[in-house]
């Protein structure tokens, strides 16, 4: 969908009330004819040079190769010093704290304003192709590729059919075309250690993780050494450190000298299967993040320090105010979009500029740092919407794209942890285009994941687990990923995917009482509103099917639910068991079905009417005044 004259008015409008379209004024005067008007819709992306290094910077991208549509959260609450803080304001709130005006493509970019009406009006965004398309601009901008650093903040290989299939080796060949030069990881790591060093091998630029050990036994065994020595010593930084990947590397850019250190996702071996990954630990590992920023200011003569993180936004910006000497954070893991930076006082009474990009391929970060002499004087940041309607598609990538989904699905693919189930039969022999493309029924509501609490795709998930287990309730884990799907389009196998597609997605049956259910409520939540970030693991509240339930965030631990209930009314009684479905176990593998071929049969079973009779919002407690929550449409209290 194009955008007609007044549309683009106010993109442009819009983009330069907000500080990202110096210059422009005269591009939006109006008499201009169509041709003037599409040659003048690149006036939204003109970010001249404002300093003598450029860093862009993408995360979170979860293998999203294809424009898509992704809605920003209405429920995204702090507590305690996080209350009423950036990232954790959303809507009109969050427009105002911004200087972004309503009903606007920037409002729409940032915020759940409006969301299916804003979808259809502005079309989709991100798309690797249009997102090739800005960094070369911004690129261009700086005076040529050499004057800037592309960095990746992880969750890369992970979050699509296609990524599943070729277990993250088509997102490396993407970021390589993009011009990735450094990036960093989570979900990289849910596939197995040698599949990964495998990738690592075939990624052109470099991977740096401060915070990633080799285990003492590993360490010291053969078996891992010799997975090592099969990928070109990838994996064993230094063995003195039982470094398993470099902490950081320097760059040389416009004669200036800048260090990027890697932080790794500290919490992977809470969150994900130890199994893929047995020979390494992670960790928060502030002291040696500290020693090792010392050390580059020490020896590597450098103008600038700044850190690709997937910490988190709420712990990278605790971590700025605790170590000294880093100058800037480009964050991820938590998706949030937050156009402008977060100034954090540092130990030593510097500054910290700690930024997040988005997800979904949806923003590029784009920060120019002012040298002087050698040294920082300052920063000009821009998160910048890639909205794939303005922006032309790059004919490379855009044909790799279109390769990839030509390619058929074989013996080779892996699919499971259950040998039984690894591979498809079904999928044998057709292209990833048909398998991905199957239409399956229309979305009668629009689909959506993002939030603290339930989404309507989740409602979709746990629907089908029951239908597909035959249980009383269904649990399905609070993950950021997943794109979005407006009311009336088409839901296809690429959309159950991308909300389902892990190497750990097997389903299963099982049992608990209701004091179980409240203990392992209790401890999500706990993760989720605990007020130390340091503490926290990430991710949102587990969804729930078939149940409701009263939750007061701002609660102590062991007293944040009660009013456990069934759909029907039944209270949950604590001796009492019920049947639970559920998906993604870390430590076993599940027997039942995988995830998207369970949601993928409900949907095909469903097609005559897919409009959700109830979503399992629970009613909050405690929150009304919260800026992180807006247009609830569950009950608060």
């Amino acid at each position: 969908m194009s955008l007609n004259r007044r549309e683009f008015l106010h993109v442009m409008s819009m983009a330069a009330a907000a500080g990202m379209l110096p210059g422009t004024a005269k591009a939006m005067s109006g008499g201009a004819d169509k041709a003037a008007l599409a040659k003048a819709s690149d006036a939204i992306y003109n970010q001249p040079m404002k300093g003598k290094v450029r860093l862009l910077h993408i995360t979170d991208t979860h293998a999203q190769l294809k424009p898509i549509y992704f809605r920003e959260p209405n429920v995204n609450l702090g507590t305690g010093p996080a209350f009423g803080q950036l990232p954790h304001v959303v809507g009109h709130k969050l427009l105002k704290e911004l200087g972004i005006e309503a009903n606007t493509p920037l409002a729409h970019a940032f915020s759940y304003l409006d969301f299916t009406e804003a979808s259809e009006r502005y079309g989709k965004v991100g798309g690797f192709a249009h997102v090739k398309t800005l960094l070369d601009k911004l690129r261009e901008q700086a005076g040529g590729r050499e004057n800037t650093i592309t960095m990746d903040g992880g969750d890369l290989w992970h979050g699509s059919g296609t990524a599943l299939f070729t277990r993250g080796m088509d997102m490396v060949e993407a970021s390589n075309l993009l011009g990735v030069d450094i990036m960093t990881g989570h979900w990289e790591f849910t596939y197995k250690a040698e599949e990964v060093l495998k990738n690592l091998n075939a990624f052109k630029g470099e991977f740096v993780a401060q915070n990633i050990r080799v285990k003492e036994d590993s360490l010291f065994g053969d078996a891992y050494r010799e997975m090592v020595d099969a990928n070109n010593g990838v994996g064993l930084f230094d063995e003195d450190e039982a470094r398993a990947f470099k902490p950081y590397t320097v760059k040389v850019v416009n004669g200036e000298r800048v260090a990027i250190v890697g932080q790794a996702f500290p919490r992977t071996a809470n969150a994900n299967p130890q199994s893929n990954f047995p020979d390494w630990s992670f960790g928060l590992r502030e002291d040696a993040l500290q020693e090792t920023v010392d050390k580059i200011r020490a020896e590597e003569k450098v103008a600038a320090v700044v850190m690709i993180s997937h910490n988190g936004m709420d712990v990278d910006i605790k971590m700025a105010s605790r170590v000294s000497g880093i100058d800037a954070i480009f964050g991820g893991h938590t998706h949030d979009g937050i156009p402008k930076t977060i100034n954090v006082k540092t130990p030593n009474g510097g500054v910290c500029y700690v930024t997040n990009a988005g997800s979904n391929g949806k923003f590029v970060g784009c920060m120019d740092l002012d040298i002087q002499n050698g040294k920082l004087q300052g920063v000009d940041y821009k998160l910048l919407p890639v909205f794939s309607n303005v922006l032309a598609a790059d004919a490379g990538v855009d044909k790799f794209i279109t390769d990839l989904y030509l390619r058929k699905y074989d013996e080779n693919v892996v699919e499971s942890r259950n040998p039984e189930m690894a591979n498809n039969k079904d999928r044998l022999g057709k292209t990833y285009g048909e398998i991905l493309g199957e239409e399956l029924a229309i979305a009668e509501d629009t689909l959506y994941r993002r939030g603290n609490f339930m989404g309507t795709w989740d409602q979709i998930i746990v629907n089908s687990l029951r239908e597909e287990h035959d249980t009383q309730i269904a649990m399905s884990a609070g993950v950021r990923w997943g794109t979005s799907v407006l009311a009336g389009e088409m839901i296809t196998m690429e959309r159950v995917m991308d909300e389902t597609s892990m190497t750990y997605g097997e389903t299963y049956k099982s049992e608990v009482t209701g004091a179980q259910m409240k203990d392992i409520l209790e401890g999500i939540c706990e993760n989720l509103f605990q007020k130390d970030p340091y503490l926290q693991s990430g991710g949102d509240m587990v969804r729930l099917g078939g149940m409701d339930y009263t939750c007061e965030p701002n609660g102590k631990f062991g007293n944040r639910i009660s009013d456990m209930r069934l759909d029907d009314g039944t209270p949950l009684e604590a001796n009492k068991t019920y049947t639970v479905a559920g998906w993604a176990q870390v430590d076993t593998v599940g027997e039942g079905r995988l995830m998207w071929d369970v949601a993928a049969d409900y949907l095909r079973n469903h097609k005559s009417s897919t409009k959700l009779k109830k979503v399992n919002h629970p009613k909050l407690k405690g929150v009304k005044n919260n800026p992180g929550i807006e247009s609830y449409p569950g009950e608060l209290a």
